[in-house]
């Protein structure tokens, strides 16, 4: 096909559109469910691996411009602790970061990993993929390297599938086998790119067979989005990042605060439906000597009463621009004795892959970094 042909991207496609595009080549619709299949399950990369549709059909799609569109590894860092943050490039040349967190965030315990301790055959027994769903952010937290990007533009559906296919071949992963949560924690505020983020979980739980369950979405404070999603029948578990204990702190360090303050915020909170083994989750990001005294632990008591929650509090990861400091560890674990005898859930985000510049708060893009390959 000639460069300047225009190409359609066959990720991202749900059962119903590609439902829509076999009934075009007047195929049966079961084929709809083997392209379905394909992409999502089996993981191919060019319109040419898909076996199970005749030759005529999968050469017309080649011929008519269709390719599968998955997105390229065009860097991988690989820290000490044996996290990956993956440059990934995108068709129009743009890239987005992913990340590959071996034995999961370090915030949770799961009993059916602890049930399984005996039986592990690799390294590790379950992992979490952090996901990205903009080019950059625009939501312009102080204490944020993303922020530094500013916006680009919103992820595509198939971009924010192809980031979690990408580095699960890369990890060669087996989803019905292994263990792996999603978080849509990477670049980007995921509901400022509301509808292409809902049909890409809905894609990765039909197709790729991820759980929802075992999926987070983090998000600064959209408030019309949380009720939007409070409302979707299936959706990833939410998480709130607070980082603030009143108004005028919030405000200064995240700016979306001017628009929906943490009144509305916290509303929204407490309006929103939880199963029952579900919480709400707020992440609070410890700032030396800005939000990490005795004084803000007990303002966050009081902002939660009502709500069912647990926190994660995650030191300051430091990074070049930014004017805060990480705050000492004494000052974390006495924050956190605050909250746990308030009788909050509170956990220690322990940081993974600081030193390749893949924590929380630092995908920037960073390239200047020795490259390991694997």
């Amino acid at each position: 096909m000639h460069s300047e042909e225009k190409q359609f991207v066959l990720l991202g496609l749900n059962l119903q559109e590609l439902t829509s595009l076999t009934e075009k080549w007047e195929e049966k619709p079961y084929r709809a469910r083997q392209l379905f299949e394909a992409l999502y399950r089996q993981r191919i990369r060019t319109v040419e691996e898909i076996s199970t549709v005749p030759h005529a059909f999968q050469k017309g799609l080649e011929d008519e411009g269709w390719c599968v569109g998955r997105p390229s590894i065009e860097k991988r860092f690989v820290s000490v602790d044996g996290t990956v943050r993956y440059l990934i490039g995108l068709a129009d040349s743009e890239t987005v970061e992913t990340v590959w967190m071996p034995e999961g965030d370090g915030t949770e315990v799961d009993e059916d990993d602890l049930a399984r301790e005996g039986t592990r055959t690799r390294s590790w027994s379950r992992a979490t993929i952090c996901v990205s769903s903009q080019v950059g952010c625009a939501v312009d937290c102080k204490f944020c390297l993303t922020a530094q990007l500013g916006v680009k533009r919103n992820l595509t559906a198939g971009e924010i599938v192809g980031q979690v296919l990408t580095v699960l071949s890369d990890q060669s992963v087996t989803v019905r086998k292994d263990r792996v949560n999603l978080v849509f924690m990477g670049m980007g505020e995921p509901f400022l790119n509301y509808d292409n983020f809902m049909k890409a979980v809905r894609i990765l739980v039909e197709g790729v067979e991820i759980p929802a369950a075992r999926m987070t979405v983090s998000t600064a404070g959209i408030v019309p989005r949380i009720h939007d999603f409070a409302m979707e029948k299936v959706r990833p578990r939410l998480a709130i990042s607070l980082n603030a204990s009143n108004d005028e702190q919030r405000k200064d360090l995240m700016p979306i605060n001017k628009k929906w303050n943490l009144a509305k915020l916290l509303e929204s909170a407490r309006e929103f439906p939880l199963t029952r083994r579900e919480c709400v989750t707020f992440e609070y990001v410890l700032l030396r000597e800005v939000n990490d005294a005795n004084d803000d632990a007990n303002r966050v008591v009081d902002l939660l009463k009502g709500i069912r929650a647990k926190v994660n509090l995650i030191a300051l990861n430091p990074g070049p621009g930014i004017d805060f400091e990480t705050p000492q560890e004494t000052r974390v674990l006495e924050f956190q004795r605050i909250l746990i005898a308030a009788g909050i859930p509170t956990f220690i985000r322990r940081p993974r892959g600081r030193d390749i510049y893949a924590a929380c708060g630092q995908l920037k893009r960073t390239v200047d970094l020795v490259t390991i390959t694997m």
